[in-house]
């Protein structure tokens, strides 16, 4: 049975192409509404020192 992703879900995976440090360190997909977005994610790091992933979802037909 093939998978079918479920609404308001997503997939993230390691960009193993990344060649800047501008480029995503993971990339994915994610399943919003109905309908499908591509996911980016980079690793931060607060004035804390606190790690956290900040996001960026692009709809799939808006991407060229």
């Amino acid at each position: 049975m093939a998978y079918e992703q479920r609404d308001l879900t997503g997939s993230l995976f390691k960009n193993d192409r990344k060649e800047t440090d501008s480029h995503p360190d993971y990339k994915g997909s994610a399943l919003l509404n109905g309908v499908d977005h591509w996911l980016d994610a980079w690793i931060n790091e607060a004035r804390d020192g606190t790690k956290y992933m900040s996001l960026k979802f692009k709809p799939k037909e808006a991407r060229s």
